[in-house]
């Protein structure tokens, strides 16, 4: 497996853990309402995207009334005046990994100086617009745990008629990749096969891989920590393999 494969896996099993703080409502809150904006409908059956996000709220144990006001503030129908906009950052870790972000923000300024302090204090750089974006691709990733091998093979065969043009497993976690426009024929296909998937999002994979030595790895690690902190940041990718020595000091 890679080094992306493996963190990739870690991130999976960090965002069950961190789907029980408290400011991971505020994230999803965040994405709902741009779901529904981008959908023009606060309707989940006519707008997969905001389905996605209120299936990732009731993962989260959200209430109701979170998701219903988020919907229409997305939809401009809040009391909130607040107006959300996407922006995305791009930079070098220490040892010159590409780091990739994208933030939620009613406040471009405050955000972009928490995210150029962010790196700063780290030893990493913020770049320019386009720096590091052309080295990574929009998939359709979904993610289902508990998965053996004789399992994970009927899935995957599926999963291909649907879709899907590339498959990882670790640690009894099947990850389904394929192009965006995938992610929904995927989601019914492993539904059909009587599964919840565990996570199911579109986000941005590396082209290419920048190998790590253990010390710049694990400063690269801590800076993706300290920018996951930031109340504005809603996902970090970075392109950078990680040895196994770091991953496992780092508490994979």
């Amino acid at each position: 497996m890679s080094g992306h494969s493996k963190w990739s896996t870690i991130k999976h099993k960090k965002a069950a853990i961190d789907a029980k703080r408290g400011a991971a409502f505020t994230r999803i809150a965040r994405e709902i309402a741009m779901a529904a904006r981008a959908g023009m409908s606060g309707d989940p059956a006519m707008n997969f995207r905001l389905r996605l996000m209120m299936d990732k709220a009731k993962a989260a144990n959200m209430p109701g009334e979170n998701v219903d006001r988020a919907i229409k503030k997305g939809l401009g129908t809040g009391n909130d005046g607040a107006t959300l906009e996407e922006i995305t950052y791009e930079g070098y870790g220490p040892g010159g990994a590409a780091i990739l972000l994208l933030t939620m923000t009613d406040n471009r300024n405050r955000t972009a100086a928490e995210v150029r302090s962010t790196f700063s204090k780290a030893g990493g750089n913020l770049g320019e617009l386009g720096s590091v974006a052309w080295n990574f691709e929009p998939k359709a990733v979904i993610a289902i745990d508990d998965i053996d091998d004789d399992r994970a093979e009927e899935i995957e065969l599926a999963a291909i008629d649907a879709g899907a043009d590339d498959f990882k497993l670790e640690d009894g976690t099947l990850e389904i990749l394929g192009p965006p426009s995938s992610l929904q024929p995927i989601m019914e296909c492993v539904k059909e096969q009587g599964l919840q998937p565990a996570n199911a999002t579109v986000t941005m994979l590396p082209k290419t891989l920048l190998e790590l030595d253990v010390s710049h790895a694990g400063q690269t690690m801590r800076l993706i920590d300290r920018i996951e902190e930031l109340d504005d940041v809603q996902e970090v990718f970075t392109n950078a393999d990680f040895p196994e020595a770091a991953l496992d000091e780092y508490g994979a």
